[in-house]
């Protein structure tokens, strides 16, 4: 591998950039491999390495001095690490985020001050580590594996930024996971467990409660949230045999908050930030700083950082609405043109839930924010037909909302877009999210099943799938999920039918009924879905398509990238 990476002055200019970034990723992917569950006592001798790694980064002793919160857990984890992160930022503290996996860009794993590393720093720790580690690992000490040099490129990035408090998410299981190389973290915190990475993990809750809590450390207090009692038991007998304090974190009551709302959307965000304002508590008296803590001027409430850095967390591709900017733009062209715009809606939900208790909170999520949108289209079409009345003066605000007095007819399609990683069992997640639409009145109009686009970050690199949506792309996985899928829904079609579908009225004769007939497709690429989706509402202004995406988060990024590259 000596010479395989060529790099340029990532100074020199933006060429040079791009060049250096291509060639550091080419480097990170050539450490890609394969996880899987293997004996014990061999995974142990490995992470050992992680120690050797650091010996040759010299990193030690800068690495103990960091004041780290850490957070393990099956679902939840990602938010809470960005709501602690938001909380403490908004306290004063220079705060350093680590999270995976990243969405669009490498760069997004990390933050400081709540802003996303640039690509100039990120090249510039990331090549410290590297060639130090291709210069001094051997047979014995093999050169990291991908999460590992991540992870190892974050310590240098915290200790390098001089930052006062480290929120570090836990890439997969806890005992063994690259950040549990920080061997005294301020506090540990495990969010909601559940069944995720059985393959690696165990197949018990149990078994994988004992992985998460492989995080606690003697001395070091640790919080979780409410979880099923096979689990907590565990984490209890753990917290015993280290002699530290478990603590329980409540969700966090709504009323807290001084009438605002978390920026996350989902009732499950306030167990998610109901353990981070205890994290946050815990960081701020074990580190001096109790004074924080005591500035709140009424009992009833919690102290006015925390409550600014919950209602203006950043956390992407979770419980997350996106309108189609290109659907927007040709709205916008057609009005130009044409007087008046005749497009309908496009709107993307996305979130990366992938187990099947968070695939139940995404589709509570969906069908809460379908809900509320119904019921936004009856109140306005009430205030338009007041307009007409006399109310003169909303009128153009109400046209900017709903582009026209057709879009309040209501005549709104619900339509899925899935794929999730062949671990994963679609048998256990496809059903939870069903039926726990249908349960709140939401019945999608159609699915679709897609391959995902890239499997890593790429900046024009090698990585790049040669023939995106070529006849030679693998199906079989998507075709399997769509067989889950047709085998709930009892029924339905193998390949999409016509865009005019979506395009009638639910009462004519020619649309499916929503809750007796669906369709669904599998897709050689996410692109030509989008496509799809968008010539429907390109034929109708009257119609409101509501996509939901989930399943994988790297599908949540490849909708994401896709969408930003849109005028």
């Amino acid at each position: 591998m000596e010479g395989k990476f060529n790099r340029s002055d990532a100074g020199q200019n933006q060429s040079s950039l791009s060049l250096s970034y291509e060639a550091a990723i080419d480097a990170i992917s050539s450490t890609i491999t394969r996880r899987k569950r293997v004996d014990s006592t061999n995974v142990a001798n490995e992470f050992l390495i992680m120690f050797e790694y650091l010996k040759i980064l010299e990193l030690e002793d800068s690495l103990s001095k960091l004041k780290v919160i850490h957070v393990a857990g099956t679902k939840g984890k990602g938010s809470t690490c960005a709501f602690s992160e938001s909380i403490l930022r908004a306290c004063g503290f220079r705060t350093g985020l680590f999270t995976s996996p990243h969405l669009i860009d490498l760069c997004e794993r990390y933050r400081i001050d709540g802003l996303e590393i640039s690509q100039e720093k990120f090249l510039a720790n990331f090549w410290w580590c590297w060639d130090r580690l291709k210069d001094n690992c051997t047979k014995d000490v093999p050169m990291p594996n991908y999460f590992r040099l991540l992870t190892l490129v974050a310590f240098k990035i915290f200790t390098s930024e001089k930052v006062d408090v480290v929120i570090l998410e836990v890439g997969l299981g806890g005992k063994y996971d690259a950040t549990n190389a920080v061997k005294s973290p301020i506090v540990c915190g495990i969010s909601s467990l559940g069944f995720d990475h059985m393959e690696i993990l165990g197949n018990t809750l149990s078994q994988i409660a004992g992985e998460k809590a492989g995080i606690f450390k003697p001395g070091v207090p640790a919080i979780t949230v409410p979880q099923p009692e096979e689990a907590m038991k565990v984490l209890q007998d753990t917290a015993s045999h280290l002699s530290i304090p478990l603590q329980l974190a409540s969700p966090l009551d709504a009323t807290t908050l001084r009438g605002l709302k978390l920026s996350l959307a989902g009732d499950h965000q306030y167990i998610n930030a109901g353990l981070a304002v205890a994290l946050c508590r815990t960081w701020l008296s074990s580190t001096g700083h109790s004074d924080l803590l005591e500035s709140v001027d009424d009992d009833r409430y919690i102290p006015k950082p925390f409550i600014k850095g919950l209602v203006t967390t950043n956390f992407p591709g979770r419980s997350q609405v996106i309108p189609d900017p290109y659907t927007r733009s040709y709205q916008q062209h057609s009005e130009g043109e044409a007087g008046n715009g005749d497009a309908g809606e496009l709107c993307f939900y996305l979130d990366g839930a992938h187990s099947p208790e968070s695939m139940e909170e995404c589709a509570k999520w969906f069908s809460q924010a379908i809900k509320k949108e119904k019921q936004s289209i009856s109140e306005a079409r009430e205030v338009f037909n007041e307009t007409e009345n006399g109310y003169s003066s909303l009128l153009p605000d109400l046209e900017q909302q709903f582009h026209s007095k057709e879009n309040f007819s209501n005549n709104s399609k619900q339509i899925l877009i899935f794929n999730c990683m062949a671990e994963r069992d679609p048998r256990l997640l496809l059903p939870r999210l069903f039926h726990t639409c249908a349960l709140h009145g939401v019945h999608f109009n159609g699915a679709f099943f897609v391959p995902n686009q890239l499997s890593f970050n790429q900046v024009g690199s090698s990585l790049t799938p040669a023939a995106t949506g070529s006849p030679n792309v693998n199906l079989s996985w998507q075709l399997t999920l769509q067989r889950t899928w047709e085998n709930i829904i009892r029924g339905g079609k193998e390949m999409p039918p016509p865009c005019d579908i979506l395009l009638n009225d639910s009462s004519q004769e020619n649309c499916p009924n929503t809750k007796d007939h669906t369709f669904s497709a599998v897709m050689p690429s996410l692109p030509e879905t989008l496509r799809w989706l968008r010539k429907c509402v390109q034929k109708n202004h009257s119609l409101r398509i509501q996509v939901l995406v989930t399943g994988s988060l790297h599908l949540i990024g490849d909708v994401l990238r896709m969408l930003k590259k849109c005028p």
